[in-house]
């Protein structure tokens, strides 16, 4: 595969620390129990518990299976090389598309939040107001822009900070939920079994919305090329990172079944959180609630941006996507030209968004439509681990069930919950998960017939791949590329 011999991005920024919050803010706990609950109570009514609880499983399957992929390719395009070098370059590159998709719409998905919660600081009113919605979205997401711009430590000095404060402000709410009274209903363990779904294609739709809560821990691999021992660090932070949203998830939905009756949550689908912090603390609860959710939104908006823009930055170097997105700035080692690219089409969506209706309603369409694309490149990265593993399964018990069979088992699951849910999905969902992933036909076939490398790869096998350590970021050359400092099975 060709790489570029252009400025690499700056290795060995990240820490292990750094890595899990950024896991944790990729997955924005409080931005998805705020956006997403109202749709995944909407789908499944009071099994939401049991939807996250079945989802997690193999979900950690698909976190095993990065973990174990990053052992043997460090690449800022995580799935998009790992699937185009086990399964086929068409589909790596269906992998790397559907990622950076699947984060474009989220940037109005998630901008929109962002700018109700900072105008409901100030009047409620004004959060249902659309156009000032997405203006003010606009305004932090393209503040979040100048972040990600600005190098990566500039960026996890940011996340700490927010995804800090948010996680603080949770932990608080999860311990005040426990003394509160006059709630809406009783605890019932029911909630975590499955007779409360509506039959098989109910249980998928939940998934699928499931997923979307968990969506994003995975930045951890397309931050590879700039963490210290990137090759355990990145799979370990997004385990751990799984495992805290996940314990967070649960609370808080078991929290909304006990507080809020169904006509709250309907009523308030757009800000669930807010709601339930006036019940719990009034006043001030559904103020500070809405700060952590503000947080939690503008952080990841800065993690899907360095999604979105690494994946790109890989595709541009590969030369599968114009060369020009894998230019990196000479002074803060970013793919500047990939933000540029992702601001300006982002920008274009706040404006078309407009058209689409109420706040709650653009969520909507776009949690289940990315639902799907994270669905396609979770699934095939599932895959590929047992293809590269293929040699290795049956020498440890380790590798049979870790890098085999629990990663299959969430291959399985993704592309199972992608068919059973298309059925259920709005014209509108639709059109915009398949056409998204659809589009991506045109640059896969303009490139692959102009010759890209990237297309005649050299396979990834576990069993031939020489573990050697990270190269530290004070022993790299200056005005070398990171990633070509890195041992990989190029």
């Amino acid at each position: 595969m060709s790489k570029s011999r252009g400025r690499g991005l700056q290795a060995g920024v990240l820490g292990t620390f750094d890595t899990v919050m950024m896991a944790v803010a990729g997955s924005a706990p409080a931005y998805s129990l705020a956006a997403t609950t109202a749709v995944l109570v909407g789908t499944v009514g009071l099994a939401s518990p049991a939807a996250l609880l079945y989802c997690v499983i193999p979900m950690l399957g698909i976190a095993l299976a990065f973990s174990y992929l990053s052992r043997i390719d460090v690449n800022a395009g995580a799935s998009y090389s790992w699937v185009g070098r086990t399964l086929h370059p068409f589909l790596g590159f269906v992998s790397g598309w559907a990622l950076v998709v699947s984060a474009t719409i989220f940037m109005v998905a998630g901008s929109l939040p962002a700018g109700s919660m900072t105008l409901a600081l100030f009047d409620e009113g004004l959060a249902d107001d659309t156009a000032l919605s997405t203006l003010v979205g606009a305004a932090w997401f393209l503040v979040m822009l100048g972040v990600v711009l600005g190098g990566a430590r500039l960026t996890v000095r940011a996340q700490l900070l927010m995804s800090g404060v948010e996680l603080a402000v949770l932990a608080l709410f999860a311990v005040l939920a426990l003394f509160h009274s006059g709630n809406a209903r009783a605890f019932d363990w029911s909630w975590f079994g499955f007779g409360h779904f509506d039959g098989v294609s109910g249980f998928a739709s939940g998934a699928l919305v499931a997923a979307f809560y968990y969506w994003g821990w995975d930045v951890t691999s397309n931050l590879s090329e700039e963490t210290r021992n990137s090759r355990r660090t990145t799979g370990l932070a997004g385990l751990i990172g799984v495992g805290i949203v996940f314990l967070l998830f649960e609370v808080f939905t078991v929290v909304v079944n006990v507080v809020l009756s169904t006509r709250q949550i309907e009523d308030n689908a757009a800000n669930v959180l807010g709601a339930l912090g006036e019940e719990i603390w009034p006043g001030w609860g559904g103020k500070l609630l809405i700060v952590a959710v503000m947080l939690s939104t503008i952080a990841t908006l800065e993690t899907t941006l360095i999604q979105v823009t690494r994946s790109l930055f890989a595709m541009g170097r590969d030369r599968t996507m114009p060369a020009a997105l894998g230019r990196v700035h000479r002074t803060w080692n970013t793919p500047w030209v990939a933000i540029t690219v992702v601001g300006a089409v982002a920008l274009a969506m706040f404006v078309a968004a407009n058209a689409l209706g109420s706040v709650g309603d653009i969520l909507a369409a776009a949690v289940s439509a990315i639902g799907l694309q994270i669905a396609v490149y979770y699934g095939l990265a599932g895959l590929a681990v047992v293809v590269a593993y293929r040699r290795m399964l049956l020498k440890s018990p380790a590798h049979f069930v870790f890098g085999g069979v629990w990663p299959l088992f969430g291959a399985l699951f993704m592309f199972w919950i992608f068919v059973e849910s298309l059925g259920e999905l709005s014209a509108a969902a639709l059109a915009i998960g398949i056409g998204g992933l659809a589009v991506g036909l045109v640059p896969m076939i303009w490139y692959w017939r102009q010759g890209s490398d990237y297309y005649r790869p050299a396979r990834l096998d576990a069993s031939r791949t020489v573990a050697t350590e990270y190269v530290p970021a004070d022993r790299a050359a200056a005005a070398s590329a990171a990633h070509e400092g890195l041992p990989t099975d190029f």
